[in-house]
Formats: structure tokens, C-alpha cells, sequence
């Protein structure tokens, strides 16, 4: 955890938090701190600052904090992932977030198993939780914005000629002639299927509504292992 995020329902006071759950456990067992002591603090799609723990035992914190730091700004970029499944699912939503990605739409396609759309992570309290470590991890503030579609071809036809306006839209797919664009740099839609990746009918679909498909070379990555590759690719740091 390298900046502790804080949320509205933690205010004890204008400017003084009390926390009780897994972020106390990381103060007392990692940052092993002290009353006195200072750590980085971020409110949720807020300012970042620093705070100073007045109180702590293991029941709880106390902590005053002054926030006059904006967060990093997230990259013009919207994801459409085929939904994979829940434990790989949870580390994509990390690295999303810890990369800065400003939209994920979780949508199904035909590899898709019925079961992944059943798993407690897609809950609010079960997405807020993933959001959260990958907020944490970057020092970020900033939730991504997410969307589920259960329904393919309604989604495509009726959503996607929409939401593209104004990026550029982009499926990541092995065995096409043209490779992905590096450095991008500007607003960009893309597309990653499941493992296995889209079948040849949902690549058509996404050519109709305008999308260019690229590949990432000979090798077949996971979909894990793909996303951030892909960003990274996409988008200077």
C-alpha cells in the first residue's frame, strides 16, 4: 500500500478519519507506525496529501490529514474485455486501475462461461475492493468507470458506433496482418477478447462498427499478461 485511500464514510471530523479494517491492519503490520507518524493519504476521486495519526490500537485509527495534491491523470483509454474468469478477473482490475485506465466495459462473448457472469467480484462491494488495492498500489485517487453488458451484439450494434466517436478503436487479436500502433497517444478504444480470443463472427461485428484489429506478435499471451503489455504500448509513460 503505498498511499492509504480514504472514503467520505471514514470522516470523523472535517479533516480527521477513523479507520478499522484491512488499512489499519497495513498500518500496524507493514508501515509498523506510531501516533505522531505521517503517511500519504488520498480521498477517493479526491485530492492526495498527507495525514498524521493521532489515535491508534488494533481496534482503530485516528488520523488528520491535509490533501492539496492532485491525482495522476488517467489515460484516454476505454477497455472492452470479454469477461475472464473471477481469479483473473481480480488482477485485471488491479492493473487497470494501477495503470491509469479511465473506462472498463466487461462484456460477454460466445467463449465466455455462463458462470464467470455469477461471481460475488462483480458486485459493487466486490469490484470497490479490487479498485481499491490497485488505487493503493499506484497512489492514485481515481476509480476507473465500470460497465457490464451481458449481451454481445446489442452492445456492439447499438452502443460501440457511440461510445468510438472521438478515439480510436483498436481489437488486439493474434493472426491479423497489421500489428498493434506503438505510442499511440490519444484517445483509444480498445478491445481484448477471452483466452482462446474472439471467434471470426465477433471480429466481424467489431470491423462493422469501424475497428481496426492488430496483433502483438507470433507469441499468444494471456489476457492478464496482455493488457498491461498493451497499454504500455500504447501509451508513453
Amino acid at each position: 500500500m503505498n498511499l492509504l485511500l480514504l472514503f467520505p464514510s471514514d470522516l470523523r471530523d472535517n479533516n480527521v478519519v477513523r479507520i478499522s479494517d484491512h488499512r489499519l491492519q497495513h498500518i500496524l503490520l507493514v508501515h509498523r507506525a506510531s501516533v505522531g507518524d505521517s503517511i500519504r493519504v488520498g480521498m477517493v476521486d479526491g485530492l492526495i496529501g498527507s495525514g498524521i495519526i493521532e489515535q491508534l490500537n488494533e481496534q482503530s485509527a485516528e488520523i488528520r490529514f491535509t490533501l492539496d495534491t492532485p491525482p495522476p491523470p488517467k489515460k484516454p483509454l476505454r477497455i472492452i474485455l470479454a469477461l475472464p474468469r473471477p481469479k483473473m478477473l481480480k488482477r485485471i482490475l488491479q492493473t487497470i486501475t494501477s495503470m491509469g485506465v479511465e473506462e472498463l466495459y466487461l462484456i460477454n462473448s460466445y467463449r465466455v462461461e455462463k458462470s464467470f457472469w455469477q461471481t460475488p467480484i462483480l458486485s459493487e462491494q466486490g469490484l470497490l475492493e479490487q479498485l481499491t488495492l490497485g488505487l493503493e498500489q499506484s497512489r492514485d485517487t481515481q476509480l476507473p468507470k465500470i460497465e457490464l453488458r451481458k449481451r454481445f451484439k446489442p452492445f456492439v450494434e447499438d452502443e460501440l458506433p457511440d461510445l468510438i466517436e472521438n478515439s480510436y478503436p483498436l481489437v488486439a487479436h493474434p493472426g491479423v496482418e497489421a500489428p498493434i500502433p506503438h505510442s499511440l497517444n490519444k484517445p483509444c478504444t480498445l478491445a481484448v477478447g477471452p483466452e482462446g480470443g474472439f471467434i471470426p463472427y465477433e471480429i466481424s461485428k467489431f470491423k462493422e462498427v469501424g475497428f481496426n484489429c492488430g496483433h502483438m506478435g507470433p507469441n499468444i499471451l494471456r489476457v492478464e499478461t496482455a493488457i498491461p503489455a498493451l497499454i504500455a504500448s500504447l501509451y508513453n509513460w
